[in-house]
């Protein structure tokens, strides 16, 4: 933990610092400042230091881990239950093992890989080391899944919130999952939900975000329907900024999740591309085609059939017609 404070210490301060003074604001001795940057050191970052000048950050690696992400954050109420990996199988598939064990809620999953992302409807998602973000939280409203309908659209508000912050870009939302730029997609959204037998209430809900940060490109199959924030701003974003962005974003829509619902989702509608588009709606076999209107109070679609009648979407496989390569 101490390298982790000296580390949020040197980024917070942003100009040289003794290490006496850190030694008096930290309440550590200076041997353990010293043994705190020579770890520093090792895992990448560079840090200058010379007599009567003290030390200063002068460079992070571009590398996701959970110092970088705590001193990014920052003191926080669920930064102690923040788990950083190099690399897993699916942030989602370990958040909702740590809720069965009883996890809190806060409990956030970060990986810089995964080696079995997974989108809606079983999908798989790409997930390369070292140019993206996987992060999952853990919630739990006790309330019946009837009630959080609304949860997802929440998080890609806040993810585009986050995104914002960092590069100054701010993606759009398409119904209900997925953030892009222009007609490509930037990040996907799965949210899972366990219910209680009894009750049927809502036991938890985890949240899963993958971020394209880094790419530069993408494979062949997805370079007409895939985009990342380097692509679209021309420069680098500082990744464990971007998690701890994400936290803090998460934190706050967790605090208005029912409060706050209207203003979250007058913001959705703002940033929701898929309005005013022609859509096609898939049930199962059934095709049909509509225009969308407007979003509802649960954060469904409010839709037009070329017959004139009116209907509100909140399930099934929505696709905007001939404007999403990924589609």
């Amino acid at each position: 933990m101490t390298k982790d404070e000296v580390l949020s210490f040197l980024k917070e301060s942003g100009k040289p610092v003794s290490g006496q003074e850190m030694s008096r604001m930290l309440g550590i001795s200076r041997a353990a400042v010293w043994k705190a940057i020579e770890q520093l050191r090792r895992d990448g970052y560079e840090i200058s230091a010379g007599t009567n000048r003290g030390y200063q950050l002068a460079h992070s690696p571009d590398r996701l881990t959970r110092e970088g992400v705590l001193a990014a954050l920052g003191e926080h109420p669920w930064k102690n239950y923040v788990q950083v990996f190099d690399s897993i199988d699916s942030t989602n598939t370990y958040a909702r093992q740590l809720a069965a064990g009883g996890a809190p809620e806060g409990t956030v999953v970060v990986a810089d890989h995964q080696t079995a992302g997974r989108g809606r409807r079983g999908r798989s998602f790409l997930s390369p080391s070292g140019v993206g973000v996987y992060l999952t939280v853990l919630l739990r409203p006790q309330v019946r899944p009837e009630q959080i309908l609304h949860l997802t659209a929440m998080v890609g508000v806040a993810a585009c919130n986050a995104v914002e912050r960092v590069s100054g870009l701010r993606p759009g939302i398409k119904w209900t999952n997925d953030l892009v730029y222009g007609k490509k997609k930037m990040s996907g959204i799965l949210t899972e939900l366990s219910v209680e037998a009894e009750t049927r209430e809502t036991s938890y809900v985890v949240s899963g975000i993958g971020l394209n940060c880094g790419e530069d490109e993408f494979p062949e199959e997805l370079r007409d329907m895939a985009t990342s924030i380097k692509m679209e701003t021309g420069k680098p974003v500082d990744r464990c900024e971007l998690a701890a962005e994400l936290i803090r974003e998460l934190e706050r829509m967790n605090r208005g999740l029912f409060t706050e619902k209207e203003i979250w989702l007058r913001q959705f509608a703002r940033d929701c591309v898929t309005v005013g588009q022609d859509v096609k709606i898939v049930r199962g076999d059934e095709v049909r085609f509509a225009h969308v209107d407007g979003i509802g109070p649960d954060a469904e679609l409010l839709v037009t059939y070329p017959d004139g009648a009116k209907d509100t979407v909140s399930s099934g496989e929505v696709s905007v017609r001939g404007m999403y390569g990924y589609l």
